[in-house]
């Protein structure tokens, strides 16, 4: 009994997969380019969705991923082509799938993102302003980055995104000792853009410090200076073994008041001037209007 059974449902599959069929089908697509002038700027579509006829058996394998055939979409000048529309397909993706019929493209459009490609070299910087201490220490060296810049080869588009440099994002906390970070070179875009190399090194010294605080005499532009104090408390922070030095060099030290403007108003600033190297800008009071400006 069993056995009439199965064989009542082969012969009903063998009949049915022989009759034609329509269904969607999801084709895997490949654009094909010179890779060597371009270079995606964005992730490309994967597949395109295609409603079909044919037989049901063709229908079938198709449908569960075994015989499905890739799509070949040949592009000559891809960086002028934003998207693909579904009717352009049909030709394309009729001649790749054998006996399959195309009925209709179900995917409405494609849109690509494909840029000319080129190289470029980068100057390194390291913000480390994320990296905290324990109490007594700080950075008493410059901040040394190995490799000091960066070959990058993509997407045009990511590449003129970039200024003039690239800033490592770098973050530690209890930093009590020499200091060495290994710093992925990321920015926006970065996935899609070869980097040489793609890490460097951010080394420092770090030691006792001492935090200096001074009262210094503004200095600004002539228009500013009956609306400014006098002088401003501004605090340094120091390594302990050079605070003799820094005592010495002090009068050297210059602190200018100076007006930007941002967003259609002005706005006062202060900047210091001549600070050694090895010193570091702790705090300064805000700068604050006490009268009239001259006119």
């Amino acid at each position: 009994m069993s056995l009439c059974i199965l064989a009542a449902i082969v012969f009903w599959l063998f009949n049915a997969f022989n009759k034609n069929y329509s269904a969607n089908i999801k084709f895997p697509i490949k654009f094909e380019f010179d890779g060597e002038k371009y270079i995606p700027a964005d992730h490309l579509p994967q597949n395109v969705n295609v409603n079909v006829n044919g037989i049901g058996w063709e229908i079938f394998w198709n449908h569960i991923g075994w015989k499905t055939p890739q799509i070949i979409l040949p592009l000559e000048q891809p960086a002028d082509i934003k998207k693909i529309v579904a009717s352009t397909l049909v030709p394309v993706v009729a001649s790749q799938i054998g006996n399959l019929k195309v009925n209709f493209i179900v995917t409405d459009t494609l849109r690509i993102k494909i840029d000319r490609k080129i190289s470029k070299r980068f100057k390194l910087y390291a913000d480390v302003s994320n990296i905290e201490f324990n109490d007594g220490f700080g950075r008493v060296s410059p901040v040394v980055i190995l490799p000091d810049s960066v070959l990058l080869e993509g997407p045009e588009s990511h590449v003129r995104n970039i200024k003039d440099s690239i800033v490592l994002s770098v973050s530690a906390n209890n930093v009590n000792e020499n200091f060495r970070y290994e710093a992925d070179i990321l920015f926006e875009g970065s996935e899609f853009v070869k980097r040489d190399p793609s890490i460097a090194q951010v080394m420092f010294d770090v030691g006792t410090v001492q935090v200096i605080s001074k009262k210094m005499r503004v200095g600004a532009e002539k228009n500013l200076l009956t609306s400014l104090p006098d002088s401003l408390t501004v605090k340094f922070q120091v390594p302990s073994k050079r605070v003799e030095e820094f005592e010495s060099h002090f009068k050297e030290i210059q602190l200018k008041v100076i007006q930007i403007k941002t967003d259609g108003s002005k706005t006062l600033t202060s900047k210091i001037l001549n600070l050694p190297s090895y010193a570091e800008l702790v705090d300064i009071d805000s700068v604050r209007k006490v009268g009239k400006p001259n006119l």
